[in-house]
């Protein structure tokens, strides 16, 4: 059978979001097994961020290793599948409050690392100039990109549905998360192999230690990477704290399960908003240009981290209007940066040097998502956002440096 390009990138996108099921699942569960006192509020934030310190774990690896640019990615993306399947669903099996089951989150964590950036590597090799000489990659990596987006809003819609049940989040059976994401993933392993490989899969070389050190010695990798980590200090802190932020702010002007309803409600539609921002900002970027998305992008981010906190607890449906914009905005971005790599590695190493990106910004994201509460408990949320600033601030110091190198003509085509 001849597998095409939108078949392929179709059910690529299909696997990824099957697979990366399994990092949304803690979202939905998380909150059940604290109300039910099955894990207490320092378990709840271990059993969430270990899935982030295996990924960390599981990308240095990876790319120490040259595994994205060594084997098949399909190979590759079916094992870490499988894996992390298994893992998940042993958690059925060992108390969900102890060391064995951070263990087995960690697990899936170093999984997701032969998953997320191969799926991105994949896309990559689709991508092909249309009549007027534009690249289609912008938009291909956003379309990947977006789909994940959306699945991992998607708990909190479930959320949402629960706080609005007459029976309370409390009889979500926690159980069938687990269970249901396990056999995603499963699916996710046979679903790749009627995935083709685009034309652009570059051949696998020997690798070189010394080629980790490229993604920091190379003056363009080095600005992409560097606005890429300003982008990671916001968005996953933004996700992460973004239903507790709301909730905060209603519960001044409504009750409290209606305030929790709302809250979730809104973190869906703001999480989900995103979607529209990748796929909008990939048109975008392929046109006009990466430097000039991510700039724009980080501008409007950063601005909203800035103004949350003036409609906290005043103004409820200007503040939900206020995250859709910046739910838009703050991931918009992303996929960009993930597209300047690709454009500014060497074609042999973009699977490493993916890695290495994904890598550097979940690790500094584990940051971001601990001090965010700790800021919280000391003065309140209304303007713990404010602390988020500085890394848009950041990213569009070093795109905008990109931007004026003569590395950005190999960007988009030459489109900056």
């Amino acid at each position: 059978m001849q597998r095409g390009k939108w078949w392929s990138l179709t059910i690529l996108a299909v696997a990824q979001v099957l697979a990366l099921s399994l990092w949304f699942s803690a979202t939905a569960i998380v909150p059940v097994l604290r109300q039910a006192a099955i894990i207490d509020t320092l378990q709840a934030s271990f059993f969430t961020s270990a899935v982030q310190a295996g990924f960390v774990i599981g990308t240095l690896l990876s790319a120490s290793l040259g595994l994205a640019d060594r084997i098949d990615p399909r190979r590759l993306f079916t094992a870490s599948c499988l894996v992390a399947a298994l893992a998940n669903a042993a958690l059925l099996a060992v108390p969900m409050g102890s060391i064995l089951a951070l263990a087995l989150r960690l697990v899936t964590g170093i999984c997701m690392a032969g998953i997320y950036p191969i799926g991105m590597k994949l896309a990559a090799t689709w991508a092909a100039p249309d009549k007027q000489g534009r690249s289609d990659l912008g938009f291909l990596v956003g379309l990947l990109v977006g789909a994940l987006t959306l699945g991992s809003a998607s708990p909190h819609l479930i959320n949402a549905i629960e706080a609005a049940g007459s029976s309370g989040i409390a009889a979500f059976d926690w159980r069938w998360p687990l269970a249901l994401t396990s056999v995603a993933a499963g699916l996710a392993a046979l679903l790749i192999q009627m995935a083709g490989l685009g034309p652009n899969l570059p051949p696998m070389r020997v690798f070189h230690i010394r080629m980790v050190f490229e993604a920091w010695r190379s003056p363009g990798l080095r600005l992409a990477n560097l606005g890429y980590l300003g982008h990671m200090w916001e968005l996953y802190a933004m996700w992460a704290w973004m239903t507790v932020f709301l909730e905060a702010s209603f519960r001044n002007a409504m009750p409290g399960p209606e305030a929790a309803y709302w809250a979730r409600l809104g973190t869906f539609v703001t999480l989900g908003a995103g979607a529209a921002g990748c796929l909008i900002g990939g048109w975008c970027a392929d046109r006009w240009g990466r430097t000039s998305v991510t700039i724009a992008a980080l501008l409007v981010s950063g601005t909203c981290c800035c103004l949350a906190g003036l409609f906290f607890a005043v103004a409820p449906g200007w503040l939900l209007l206020l995250c859709v914009i910046w739910g838009i905005s703050v991931v918009a971005d992303s996929p960009q940066f993930s597209a300047s790599i690709t454009e500014l590695a060497e074609r042999e190493h973009v699977g490493t040097m993916l890695t290495i990106q994904t890598c550097a910004g979940f690790l500094l994201s584990m940051i971001t998502i601990h001090l965010l509460p700790w800021l919280a408990g000391a003065a309140g949320w209304r303007w713990v956002f404010l602390a988020l600033a500085p890394g848009p601030a950041v990213g569009i110091w070093a795109m905008y440096r990109l931007r004026r190198s003569p590395m950005a003509r190999q960007l988009a085509g030459g489109r900056r």
